[in-house]
């Protein structure tokens, strides 16, 4: 199914959905929400590290992107949801998660031989 579209120009919107599904907390913010929904003080606790103003900016960009909803349960708490599009997501980025989860110890390791090498050329005065 060819759009037209192409995140290779400089003018294409994708770029905009792009840049926002590639940002690491948006990744976790959807895995979270597949699970079930949650209140915002949930996602803060869940997702360990977030500020809190990060988290309610990339709540309202998501929201306006048509990825996540929020609603009041029944219970009277205000709880945010994945729509049908946030959904959609939800396979791509996970298998982003299960795949910087399963490559941690090749990646750290690329990292130690890449480190080890410029700190060589440094003393070598390359």
């Amino acid at each position: 199914m060819s759009t037209g579209w192409t995140v290779f120009s400089a003018k294409c919107p994708s770029r905009a959905s792009l840049a926002r599904i590639a940002n690491k907390w948006t990744a976790m913010i959807v895995v979270l929400l597949h699970e079930e929904p949650l209140r915002f003080g949930e996602l803060h606790q869940r997702v360990d590290g977030i500020a809190k103003k990060v988290l309610s900016d990339t709540l309202r960009a998501l929201e306006r992107d048509g990825m996540i909803a929020h609603g009041v349960d029944p219970d009277g708490h205000a709880r945010y949801r994945l729509t049908a599009l946030g959904r959609t997501l939800h396979e791509p980025l996970q298998a982003l998660q299960v795949w910087a989860e399963s490559h941690v110890d090749d990646v750290r390791d690329a990292q130690d031989r890449y480190d080890e090498a410029a700190d060589e050329r440094v003393l070598d005065g390359r």
